[in-house]
């Protein structure tokens, strides 16, 4: 089969950032599927991977990708809950190779049934920004419609992958006001078209929060930068109120500035589960069954934004360029 791997973090304008290569298809075992991968997307982890995880080169191709939609080749001898032939989808394990393949190896319990009413690039698209939302809203912060239904968040970097699901999942499951940060038209618009009530320019956000009337808000999530925003978020979130976030802050956080309004800190990785082979790993199996019952519901909806096609390295390094820059709106797919 072929893939598209590095064996050492480059520049993603160096000709051998992303390589297109030829390796053995994977053998099952236990809980694996072999899945026939029919598209793809592209998320922020995978150029942070790229250029972080391999300083030193090494012999061996690194395969990185944490999002697919597929069909399911083969099954271990433990696997129960899929057939030969089942559509699929699923973020994978970031410590084992990911999907910039034709085939891939996946634990059953982190794999969900593919939505019936879109195809796999629009299911490509929702697995890992889907996840990290749904746990980082139920599991993590406990949201809860019957009670918080009317309350407002606010989303730092709404148009993103996670940002996107997030409104959506927000206004449309929890019944919240949905308050979103972006600073560009085409992003502006992009919020509002996922259900945001309001949009505001994260370069002058308390201003604007003031504006709309919103000094104070129920609940904050970054997906941006929790470095870059956190005297905001300190002074814009409600005493008991909640915070979570996804980035990765390169300087300390202090806590304890939330302590006199008795606030709560939550991180989301959604990789986690699959890391530590918690206990209640499976739960994201029935997550992403959830996930794709919404879809056909048609209460959430894709986030694709942009689709290449063909699984080559250029495709590849278009997208992590585009991811690169920042102004990415929703997801990039790559459609087999």
């Amino acid at each position: 089969m072929i893939a598209v791997g590095f064996n050492a973090s480059l520049t993603i304008t160096d000709p051998n950032s992303l390589v297109l290569f030829e390796c053995e298809k994977p053998e099952v075992k236990g809980r694996d599927l072999l899945i026939r991968i029919e598209a793809i997307s592209v998320n922020p982890v995978d150029y942070k991977v790229r250029q972080n995880s391999l300083k030193n080169p090494q012999n061996d191709m690194k395969v990185i990708g944490w999002d697919a939609a597929g069909i399911v080749e083969e099954v271990g001898e433990a696997v129960s809950l899929f057939s030969k032939g089942d559509r699929v989808f699923y973020a994978g394990d970031i410590n084992k190779a990911g999907s910039n393949q034709e085939f891939q190896l996946v634990d059953e319990r982190i794999v969900g049934f593919a939505p019936k009413a879109i195809k796999a690039p629009d299911a490509a698209a929702m697995p890992l920004t889907s996840l990290t939302v749904y746990e980082l809203f139920f599991d993590r912060m406990r949201l809860n419609v019957e009670k918080d239904k009317g309350k407002s968040i606010l989303i730092i970097g709404g148009a993103g992958g996670v940002g996107s699901v997030a409104i959506q999942i927000a206004k449309n499951i929890l019944g919240l006001t949905v308050i979103a940060t972006a600073s560009r038209t085409n992003s502006v618009n992009w919020c509002k078209n996922q259900g945001a009530d309001f949009v505001v320019d994260h370069h002058s956000l308390l201003e604007e929060m003031q504006a709309i009337g919103y000094g104070e808000v129920d609940f904050i999530v970054d997906f941006v930068d929790l470095n870059q925003y956190w005297n905001a978020i300190v002074e814009l979130i409600k005493p008991q109120g909640q915070v979570g976030s996804i980035s990765d802050p390169s300087q300390m956080v202090n806590l304890r500035q939330l302590k006199g309004k008795s606030v709560s800190f939550h991180w989301e990785l959604m990789f986690t589960r699959a890391m530590f082979q918690t206990e209640d790993m499976h739960r994201q199996h029935k997550i992403l069954n959830t996930i794709a019952d919404w879809i056909d519901e048609g209460t959430i909806r894709s986030t694709k934004k942009e689709t290449l096609y063909g699984l080559t390295a250029d495709n590849l390094k278009k997208a992590h360029q585009l991811l690169e820059s920042g102004t990415s709106i929703g997801k990039i797919v790559i459609d087999y």
